[in-house]
């Protein structure tokens, strides 16, 4: 082990401050290593500031915990830790200990903006493409439009399916919310509800309207209710970088829009031109007209959103969203890098494909896959080794918040992706894959059908309709899983409020701890078979009895080495007891 500082509670004494406040925040240097000196450097309206640590406390495995004072002067105040050692004289940033100058944008970082809701760091986000997933008996009479093709349930979703209207409707999801809560899931995300003239819906041809299609605005209404009756949440999809060009104001009112620009030059998504006031003016109206029967949004192109040339507008369209429904979530879609955009009093968090779905598929893809495009990047999925991936997660989190980051979404898919199933070849990987889902920080999102092995290999093959009517289709041992790993994150804080420290280990073999103040959790992730492992980074004298993956405990010698003999495949979680 290393020394280590997180944004956790753990080692900030008030995640949350008022400007004006002074923290308290803390490095643990390990009990084999020691520190001379601790200075704590943080920026005062831009200007780095040194103060020194003084020790705190010695804790039971003999680690020391070094304890600063930083007044919290701007919304945003980044900070980073010297550390002199025998070893030489190290910075401490987000980036973990180094031996040489980094960048400021590594600095770990408090924000003083109004937190997300509070539901949002507990919450498991259950994603929902609203034609695909259930109908109502009143959807068989609902004519079909000129536009769409309509097909039966059990018809395979092919490649260019945009068209293809399977008849899912909101009355329908109401109906299958036992099998969401049965789950464990507790926030529903609809991707977009408005009328269009596709399957998918982010080519809006109104905003003033839940899509008839869909049973209109009483039917959301009824859904709202019935997801709120059992205490769960509901989250709309808003396009705010584009409409359809069947958008009344494309025809109406040009001049919302940039002349003759197209998203990524489909000529039917024109591009809104954020510098519009009367622009502004309607989106606000609009998130606060669902405000009743909507916890939040996403929002869907994010990152190109108020973007246009010399135009800039993005971190003012976050603020005026965010303003609009102060007690919303706002997750931003970017499926890179979404940092810059971050940590602003905009967007809460992102969809964090950068920071994990991308190092997750690395490490876990299978040898052969059926698609050759990762994440919009030319050629396969890149495989990883554990060092790599852990690195890559590292790099993302180092350049935003702990709260950010925790508040951003964790993915193994979506619609927009290959369905996970088809990403890592097995069961067995799945469930890895969702042990780090529900393990480490961030907020997870599962997409409909993830939890019973559906797969895909693209976006439209990814989008099948839920097969409720076949459950001889289901893959039930995964749902078991998924359950199980759901009520583990949920019956253990540290996996939602803790911190997370890596621990080395090998190619095959991801493992961490979480720790909060009452528990410490160790997480083994194991790809493939592999050597028993022989780790000397853990608490000496620890016991650790295990919670999930039926392992046996494991015992941390004195001299702190520990024998691990799971061989893999296999996901494992274990509990501190001195």
């Amino acid at each position: 082990m290393i020394p280590h500082h997180d944004g956790s509670e753990l080692y900030v004494s008030n995640p949350a401050p008022a400007l004006g406040e002074t923290v308290d925040v803390f490095v643990r240097v390990p009990a084999r290593i020691r520190a001379g000196r601790i200075h704590l450097r943080w920026l005062s309206d831009g200007e780095p500031v040194f103060t020194s640590a003084v020790v705190d406390r010695t804790d039971s495995t003999g680690d020391v915990w070094w304890r600063a004072a930083m007044p919290v002067r701007n919304p945003v105040t980044p900070y980073r830790f010297l550390i002199r050692t025998t070893q030489g004289v190290r910075w401490l940033t987000g980036l973990g200990l180094t031996h040489y100058d980094v960048p400021d944008s590594t600095d770990f970082r408090l924000v003083t903006h109004p937190a997300p809701p509070a539901w949002a760091r507990d919450a498991v986000v259950y994603q929902i493409f609203p034609d695909r997933f259930a109908r109502s008996g009143a959807a068989i009479d609902r004519e079909t439009p000129e536009w769409a093709t309509p097909a039966s349930w059990d018809t395979p979703a092919r490649n260019g399916s945009t068209t293809v209207l399977y008849g899912g409707d909101l009355d329908g999801i109401a109906r299958r919310l036992d099998h969401v809560a049965a789950l464990g899931a507790d926030t529903l995300y609809l991707t977009p509800f408005f009328p269009s003239r596709s399957a998918h819906r982010y080519d809006a041809s109104s905003f003033d309207q839940v899509d008839p299609l869909l049973g209109g605005d009483a039917a959301l209404t009824r859904l709202a209710e019935a997801v709120h009756g059992r205490g769960m949440r509901i989250l709309g999809d808003l396009t705010t970088n584009h409409t359809g060009r069947a958008h009344s104001w494309f025809t109406e009112q040009p001049d919302l829009y940039y002349p003759n620009e197209f998203w990524l030059g489909h000529r039917e998504l024109p591009k809104l031109n954020w510098g519009s006031a009367e622009l502004r003016r309607r989106f606000v109206e609009i998130v606060r007209r669902f405000s009743h029967e909507l916890d939040g949004w996403r929002i869907d192109v994010a990152n190109m959103t108020g973007r246009r040339g010399a135009d800039d507008w993005t971190y003012e369209v976050a603020r005026l969203l965010r303003a609009a429904e102060p007690d919303g979530l706002l997750i931003a879609e970017h499926a890179h890098d979404a940092t810059g955009d971050l940590d602003r009093n905009g967007w809460h968090g992102t969809m964090n494909y950068a920071g994990f779905t991308r190092p997750i598929w690395g490490w876990l893809r299978a040898e052969e896959l059926p698609f050759d495009d990762f994440l919009g990047v030319p050629g396969e999925v890149p495989a990883r080794d554990a060092a790599a991936t852990t690195a890559t997660m590292m790099a993302f989190q180092a350049q935003m918040s702990w709260r950010s980051w925790t508040t951003s979404w964790s993915i193994l898919g979506s619609h927009d992706t290959a369905r996970i199933r088809t990403v890592v070849g097995s069961a067995e990987r799945q469930e890895i894959a969702a042990g780090l889902l529900m393990t480490l920080p961030g907020t997870p999102m599962i997409f409909a059908g993830d939890e019973i092995g559906v797969t895909g290999d693209n976006n439209d093959t990814a989008r099948q309709p839920m097969p409720w009517d076949r459950p001889d289709s289901w893959d039930g041992a995964t749902f078991d899983r998924y359950r199980e790993l759901i009520a583990l994150r949920r019956a253990h804080p540290a996996l939602t409020r803790g911190g997370l420290r890596w621990v080395a280990g090998d190619a095959d073999t991801l493992l961490f701890l979480r720790e909060s103040t009452d528990e410490t959790l160790l997480v083994l992730a194991r790809r493939k078979m592999s050597e028993p492992l022989r780790i000397t980074d853990l608490p000496a004298g620890t016991r650790w009895e295990n919670l999930y993956g039926g392992a046996k405990s494991l015992y941390t010698e004195p001299d702190g080495a520990t024998a691990i003999d799971v061989y893999g495949p296999a996901f494992q979680v274990w509990a501190a007891h001195s």
